[in-house]
């Protein structure tokens, strides 16, 4: 798709020198500093060529945890017999009780790696309850989703406690006393106020993308859901990277911990970034040009506010593209039934802003467009981060209006 000449033209015919395509400089903006009006440049970089690392030889298969047959009966149904580094290094620790933080991006199978020991930890004790709290509705249900597939058949039972979804079914849910909670900051805070949730009955607490729920500000409730929770307890920390705040909510969550770090390429280095100049009255007929290429197979187009993405959702359907979105105004069931749709290919483009898209891990996306500029550098990082994955090369393409 794009070759390495020294002098190439792009897919809109522009001419570019390998010197436009530098990499991004100490001058770039930092993390928070806002992207409007900033120099185009910082869009523009050339993927580093994915090299074959050496494979990585697990020390344990599934079969060899000490983990109950019918778990383990599961998990060979779902196609697992080797663990990705994570899960071989994280699982035995956390059979034996230890607190553990494990460093890992999405998408290198952290979900298993606690779900496991988990389910086992339960079918060991029917009294055993924990809570899995996770930044986003999305991220969220596909835990759920896949708790209820290693628990297949096993009688293990679950609340999703979730933004945009029914407060009295998940209410309903709670009273049956399931084993597994898993939520989203605000909706338990909502029923831990409601005298609904007592966090004091968990004997088991897992934090999931902790440094996603402080960037999109969940620092202060997870530091109050710590305050509430009783010991002894198991406590599983996840996270991408632990910057100062992150490490606030360390030093008060685990105890003695075992630290588990699985080390990969940035999906960023993964990804090819260019950006497009457009002229305003021409966006919408330069994304529907790209859309009708080839190689744009699977794509991800992101928009700044849940209005615009709701009327270029419109625009593109009109056009006849088959698409779908996801943002703050469509309910928590549109938004599932359109994620699952989008991950079994039923159709090619899918729409969304930056806070309904957060921890999504969606295999095989091809492109992500930037129809408008992010909010900040770290919503883009998060924004390409969406392509690029396992490996694979990307192309992320952020349209420039020109003045």
């Amino acid at each position: 798709m794009y070759n390495r000449n020294f002098s190439r033209r792009n897919r809109f015919g522009k001419k570019y020198n390998n010197s436009d395509f530098r990499k991004f400089s100490p001058t770039a903006p930092r993390l928070k500093s806002k992207l409007s009006g900033a120099d185009p440049s910082i869009f523009i970089k050339k993927a580093v060529a994915v090299t074959t690392e050496e494979s990585y030889v697990p020390h344990n298969s599934f079969a060899d945890f000490a983990v109950a047959a019918e778990l383990k009966d599961n998990i060979a149904r779902r196609g697992y017999t080797h663990p990705t580094p994570i899960q071989d290094k994280a699982i035995g620790p956390i059979l034996e009780g230890r607190d553990l933080i494990g460093l890992a991006n999405t998408g290198t199978g952290k979900t298993a790696a606690f779900l496991v020991p988990l389910i086992d930890k339960i079918l060991k004790d029917r009294a055993q309850k924990a809570l899995i709290i996770a930044p986003t509705r999305e991220l969220a249900t596909q835990i759920n989703q896949e708790l209820k597939s290693f628990s297949k058949g096993l009688n293990i039972y679950s609340a999703l406690l979730i933004g945009g979804a029914g407060l009295n079914r998940q209410i309903w849910d709670l009273e049956r006393s399931p084993n597994v909670v898993i939520g989203t900051p605000g909706r338990l805070k909502d029923l831990i106020q409601k005298k609904r949730l007592n966090l004091a009955q968990f004997e088991t607490i897992i934090l999931d993308e902790v440094d996603l729920m402080v960037d999109i500000g969940f620092i202060a409730d997870v530091k109050y859901f710590i305050s509430l929770l009783a010991r002894p307890r198991q406590s599983l920390f996840f996270s991408a990277t632990i910057p100062p705040k992150v490490r606030e909510v360390l030093q008060a969550f685990v105890t003695n911990p075992v630290t588990v770090s699985v080390q990969t390429q940035p999906t960023s280095e993964n990804v090819d970034q260019d950006v497009v100049k457009v002229d305003r009255e021409g966006k919408l007929d330069k994304l529907h040009d790209l859309l009708n290429q080839t190689e744009v197979n699977k794509v991800m187009v992101f928009g700044r506010t849940k209005h615009g993405v709701e009327k270029l959702t419109r625009q593109l359907e009109t056009r006849g593209f088959n698409v779908g979105a996801i943002h703050g105004n469509r309910s928590q069931s549109q938004r599932q039934r359109t994620l699952k749709a989008f991950k079994e290919n039923q159709f090619q483009v899918l729409l969304a802003t930056d806070v309904a898209a957060r921890g999504l891990d969606i295999d095989n996306v091809s492109h992500v467009i930037n129809y408008d500029l992010p909010e900040t550098y770290d919503d883009y990082i998060h924004r390409i981060g969406r392509t690029g994955r396992a490996d694979k090369k990307g192309v992320a393409l952020t349209f420039v209006e020109q003045m």
